[in-house]
C-alpha cells in the first residue's frame, strides 16, 4: 500500500515510492547541464557572444577593441570552486616555535604581486590576480568617471570604457589605445628619475626600467638567467603619479589649459595609486616595496593639513612601521643584508624616515614617533676619499656633500623641540625659559657647524646642477625656518612666568626674546630671497614639496611684518601650484594678510614688546636679486 511515512517533526515528510519514480522520470527528460560559460570579460560584461578563432591570443571582439582579453571571472569560479568554501585565518601565534622570521627570512620577502579589479563582491573573499604592466594601464588611465560607482582596484573582470575622457582635454581620448599608453607611461617614468628621483633617491633606475613588463604576457621576466617578479603594482602607480606632476607631455599640456592650470589626470593618479597601495596592503606588510611606496606617496600628496587629503602623516607612519618590523633600525639586521644596493637603499629609506618624522612633528605640531635610542645604525655616509660623480648615485653625491648628516643633527633637535613645544602642558602654563635658551644654543652651534657646508654660499657659483642648487637652497631654509616656528611658539605660549620674577630675570628673558625676533626676521628674509632664485630658475615648479613649509611660514611672518620682501613667497608659492595645488590659496591669503597689516599695522600679542611698529629696516642684510646668480647675504652672523 502506498502511504506517507512521517517523523514527529510536524511538516518533515518523504514522498511515496510512486512520487520518487515520478521524480526520477522528469529528471531524465531535462536539458543537459549548461555548458560552462567561457567568455572573456569584456564580452561577459556586454552580454554578447565570446567569438576566438582557433590560434588566436585574443577574441574578435577585444582584438578589433583593442582591449586585454582576460578571463578573470572564469579563474575566480574556478578557483572557488577549486578551494571550498573560505575559511576565516587563524591569528597569529606568539609563540618561539611559530617565529614569523625564519633563519632571517621574513615570509613575504619574495612575494607575488597581484591585483583586485572590477566591482567588489566581499571584503572576506577577495581574490587577487598576476597582471602584467599593460593591464595595470588600462586601469590606472581609464576615464575620469571609470569606477565612481565602484572602486576600481577590487576584484572582477575589466569593464568596458562607459565615458568619455573629456574632461581630461582633447588628447586624453588617445588613451584609449595601448601603444599610446605605454608611451605615456614611459614618459612619466622618465620624468620621475629626472625630477623626482634626484631629490628622493630611492629606487635603482636602470633596475626599475628592466623589470618594467610591457608586454601583455606573463608577468614573471628573465632577467640575465634569473627569473624574477615584475615591479610593485603600487610602486609603478606612484612612479607615474609623481611623473605627471611634473611632466610637460601633450596630454598633460592640454589636461591643464583646459582646467586653468591643473591637471586632472595628475589627481586622479594620485588618487588612484593611494587606493591601489592600501588595496596591496602597503600599510599592514612589512617589506622593502612597501616602504619604499609609502616614503614616496606621503610627500606625493595634498600637503596642507586643514584639508581632508591633505598631509595627516599616514604613510609616513607607514613606512616607519614597516621600517621598524623588518628590523631596519638594527645594526646586527643590517649587515645580515648581503646585498649591497638593497642595504643602501633601505639605511637610506629609515633615515629619510627618521628625518621626516622629526621634521613634520615639528612643522606640524605633533609628537614624534621615533626616538634618538630607537636605533643603533651609524649614519649612512658615502666614502671619505668622495663619490666617483661619472658612476655615482644622487644620494652618494649628497651623502658626500654632507647634507644628511646636516639634516639628521638638525633632525635631533627638532625632534626635542617638537616635544616641549606642541605638549599640552606648554600650551597651558608656556614654555621654560630654561628650554628656551637651550634651543637657541643648539641652532647656534648648528650654525656654525653645518650651515657654510650645505647652505647656499654668500656668492652663488655660476653653472650650479639642479640637485646641488635645490639642496643647498632646501638645507639652508630648514635651519632659518625653525627660527620662525620659535617665535611663532613664544608668541602662541609665551614664557613659563613663575610668581616673583626679578628685574633681572625679566631684562634676562625680554633680551632672548629680542634675539629670537631678530633671528626670525633674518630666517624669513633668507628664505624670501631663497624662494627668489628657486622661483626666477623656475624650480619650484619642479620641487617635491622640500620648500614648501619654510616659503609659507617665511611668507606668514613677513605677512604680519608688513615687509615688502613677503613678494618673493607668493610668487614662490603661486609657482607651486603647478604641482601643489593648495599653495595658491596659501599664496593669497598671504597676500591678504599683508595688505591688512599695511593698514592697521603689526599685530602680535606676547611678543609684542620686542617687535617695532614698523620693522627695522637694517636688519634685512640677506637681499638677494632674482637672477639667481647675484650676491646673497650670508645668513649668519
Amino acid at each position: 500500500m502506498d502511504t506517507t511515512h512521517s517523523f514527529s517533526q510536524p511538516g518533515l515528510v518523504l514522498p511515496t515510492q510512486s512520487l520518487q519514480n515520478q521524480i526520477h522520470e522528469l529528471a531524465k527528460s531535462l536539458p543537459p547541464p549548461r555548458k560552462q560559460n567561457i567568455a572573456c570579460d569584456a564580452c561577459r560584461a556586454r552580454k554578447v557572444k565570446c567569438c576566438k578563432l582557433p590560434g588566436q591570443d585574443k577574441c574578435q571582439h577585444c582584438m578589433s577593441k583593442n582591449y586585454p582579453c582576460t578571463h578573470y571571472v572564469q579563474q575566480a569560479t574556478s578557483e572557488k570552486k577549486r578551494n571550498g568554501p573560505a575559511r576565516r585565518p587563524r591569528g597569529i601565534s606568539t609563540s618561539s616555535s611559530h617565529s614569523p622570521v625564519e633563519n632571517g627570512v621574513f615570509p613575504w620577502s619574495k612575494p607575488t604581486w597581484s591585483i583586485p579589479w572590477g566591482p567588489r563582491i566581499s571584503s572576506h573573499a577577495s581574490h587577487f590576480f598576476q597582471t602584467s604592466t599593460p593591464n595595470l594601464l588600462y586601469h590606472l588611465l581609464a576615464p575620469p568617471d571609470y569606477g565612481t560607482h565602484e572602486p576600481i582596484f577590487t576584484f572582477g573582470p575589466q569593464k568596458p570604457r562607459s565615458s568619455t575622457y573629456a574632461a581630461w582635454g582633447d588628447v586624453a581620448i588617445k588613451l584609449e589605445d595601448e601603444a599610446y599608453r605605454t608611451e605615456f607611461a614611459v614618459d612619466l617614468v622618465e620624468v620621475y628619475f629626472q625630477i623626482v628621483h634626484t631629490r628622493l633617491p630611492l629606487l635603482d633606475p636602470s633596475q626599475f626600467r628592466s623589470r618594467l613588463n610591457f608586454h601583455t604576457g606573463s608577468p614573471r621576466l628573465l632577467l640575465g638567467n634569473k627569473q624574477e617578479d615584475p615591479v610593485h603594482p603600487a610602486l609603478i602607480a606612484t612612479v607615474l603619479a609623481w611623473g605627471a606632476k611634473f611632466s610637460e607631455h601633450p596630454l598633460l599640456v592640454a589636461d591643464r589649459n583646459q582646467n586653468k592650470g591643473q591637471s586632472l589626470l595628475a589627481k586622479a593618479l594620485v588618487d588612484r595609486c593611494r587606493e591601489l597601495a592600501e588595496s596591496t596592503k602597503v600599510h599592514r606588510i612589512p617589506h622593502e616595496d612597501h616602504v619604499v611606496i609609502a616614503l614616496l606617496i606621503e610627500p606625493l600628496q595634498c600637503q596642507d593639513p586643514t584639508v581632508e587629503p591633505g598631509y595627516h602623516g599616514f604613510w609616513l607612519g607607514c613606512a616607519i612601521r614597516n621600517l621598524l618590523g623588518l628590523g631596519i633600525n638594527h645594526k646586527s639586521n643590517m649587515i645580515e643584508i648581503k646585498d649591497q644596493d638593497t642595504r643602501g637603499r633601505m639605511i637610506f629609506a629609515w633615515w629619510m624616515a627618521c628625518l621626516c618624522d622629526a621634521f613634520s612633528s615639528f612643522y606640524y605640531h605633533r609628537k614624534p614617533i621615533l626616538d634618538d635610542d630607537d636605533y643603533d645604525i651609524d649614519f649612512y655616509t658615502a666614502a671619505r676619499d668622495g663619490p666617483d660623480s661619472a658612476n655615482s648615485s644622487s644620494r652618494e653625491q649628497l651623502e658626500f656633500l654632507g647634507y644628511y648628516a646636516a639634516a639628521h643633527e638638525l633632525a635631533r633637535i627638532a625632534r626635542k623641540m617638537a616635544r616641549q613645544l606642541w605638549q599640552p602642558q606648554t600650551d597651558a602654563y608656556g614654555i621654560p625659559f630654561e628650554a628656551v635658551e637651550q634651543y637657541t644654543s643648539d641652532l647656534f652651534q648648528w650654525r656654525d657647524n653645518h650651515l657654510s657646508k650645505v647652505g647656499v654660499p654668500a656668492s652663488l657659483v655660476s653653472g650650479w646642477d639642479f640637485v646641488t642648487a635645490v639642496s643647498a637652497c632646501a638645507s639652508d631654509a630648514q635651519y632659518h625656518v625653525m627660527w620662525i616656528f620659535l617665535f611663532n611658539a613664544l608668541e602662541e605660549h609665551g614664557l613659563q612666568e613663575h610668581e616673583a620674577v626679578s628685574p633681572g630675570e625679566k631684562s634676562r628673558h625680554e633680551s632672548v626674546k629680542q634675539k629670537i625676533f631678530e633671528e626670525a626676521l633674518q630666517a624669513s628674509l633668507r628664505v624670501s630671497a631663497l624662494a627668489g632664485v628657486l622661483s626666477a630658475n623656475g624650480y619650484l615648479k619642479l620641487d617635491t614639496a622640500v620648500m614648501h613649509v619654510s616659503i609659507i611660514r617665511a611668507g606668514v611672518f613677513l605677512a604680519r611684518l608688513g615687509r615688502p620682501e613677503v613678494q618673493n613667497c607668493i610668487d614662490g608659492l603661486r609657482q607651486y601650484t603647478y604641482a601643489y595645488e593648495e599653495t595658491g590659496d596659501q599664496a593669497d591669503q598671504i597676500e591678504r594678510t599683508y595688505k591688512q597689516t599695511a593698514v592697521d599695522g603689526p599685530n602680535f600679542q606676547r611678543m609684542a614688546s620686542v617687535i617695532p611698529r614698523t620693522s627695522p629696516r637694517h636688519l634685512a642684510h640677506s637681499d638677494l636679486k632674482t637672477n639667481g646668480h647675484d650676491h646673497l647675504g650670508s645668513g649668519t652672523r
